[in-house]
């Protein structure tokens, strides 16, 4: 069976605010450590009052000092927001801090919208140089030479490994063509998941960080004691992609009886559209979908999106994905 994974949303809630979600993520950590979960990652959002995590080393920071052995890191760092010296310092900070359990994935897109990307003072075209910003940081993480003008203290030498993610075939591309293992966000994008991955694996070149492809996949996973508290439980992430596209934008919402009275039928097509990777039930429904999941894609790891509201909840969710798939 391919490893379980976490991507942790870092949700804030009327009930949690932005300090309280990130001890929360902590401590999700630490359960999913105990439960078998490989690596739990973070990703970078700016200008969205539902999600804290746009600090993203920070946070990184934060879970790795809670946690032991489980993998932490970036899924991701959107590389275009950034100078790749400055994202090679932090991760190689961190690397120092948590050796051997720090992993930097990197995508294209800015994770946010353009009054943000002018906030932060990059060019509206920085993804286009995308492929050359993961090569110079790669740079950045190899030894440093002897006759080497520029360093980033304390990253030369770490050499923490890098991702790409993505939601097309450009990023299926970029890491075949570097050797780099690849994460496909089918949480929300999963139209071109299969034909992604085909690519991925067709095109594949070996590299010094790896020698044959390694695919992850993301999916949606929501988990409870019966098939019903489950959907009702989904409720909240399915307010929360209706919100995208009605304009709504704000925290996270307690799970409802009848989601139909919450979205309009426009949103409903839309919102169904993007989680159409998505499991939701219990344990038994929970194995045999992803178990399904995982014969599709063939992949290496799934990692599972727990969005459920209640943080005690969401611990409850990701216990049973665990039991779940080591029946």
């Amino acid at each position: 069976m391919s490893a379980l994974s976490l991507l942790e949303l870092v949700r804030v809630t009327p009930d949690t605010d932005a300090g309280a979600a990130l001890n929360n993520a902590r401590d999700l950590a630490a359960h999913a450590e105990e439960w078998g979960y490989k690596r739990i990652w973070v990703a970078e959002h700016h200008n969205m009052a539902g999600i804290a995590s746009a600090a993203t080393s920070i946070v990184i920071a934060h879970i790795a000092g809670g946690t032991r052995t489980i993998r932490v890191g970036a899924g991701g760092i959107m590389l275009p927001n950034h100078a790749p010296y400055i994202i090679a310092e932090q991760f190689g900070t961190l690397e120092r801090l948590y050796p051997g359990r720090i992993d930097l994935g990197l995508g294209r897109a800015p994770g946010t919208d353009q009054i943000a990307v002018r906030a932060m003072r990059r060019s509206p075209d920085a993804s286009d140089r995308f492929p050359q910003d993961v090569l110079e940081l790669q740079a950045f993480f190899a030894p440093a030479g002897p006759d080497q003008r520029i360093a980033a203290v304390p990253a030369a030498g770490t050499q923490v490994p890098l991702w790409i993610l993505g939601s097309s075939d450009f990023g299926a591309m970029l890491a075949a063509e570097l050797g780099l293992p690849y994460a496909f966000a089918s949480h929300f994008a999963p139209d071109m998941l299969l034909p992604a991955l085909d690519l991925y694996r067709s095109r594949f070149k070996p590299s010094e960080q790896l020698a044959r492809p390694y695919a992850v996949a993301g999916i949606n996973v929501i988990a409870a004691d019966t098939d019903a508290e489950a959907r009702r439980l989904a409720t909240t992430q399915q307010m929360s992609f209706a919100d995208i596209f009605s304009g709504r934008r704000g925290l996270s919402r307690p799970p409802i009886d009848d989601i139909e009275t919450y979205w309009s039928p426009h949103e409903r097509a839309q919102a169904t559209r993007m989680l159409a990777r998505s499991v939701v039930g219990s344990a038994q429904t929970v194995r045999s979908g992803l178990q399904e999941f995982v014969a599709e894609t063939g992949v290496d790891e799934v990692m599972i999106v727990s969005d459920v509201y209640e943080h005690h909840a969401r611990l409850r969710s990701i216990e049973l994905i665990a039991e779940a798939m080591k029946q």
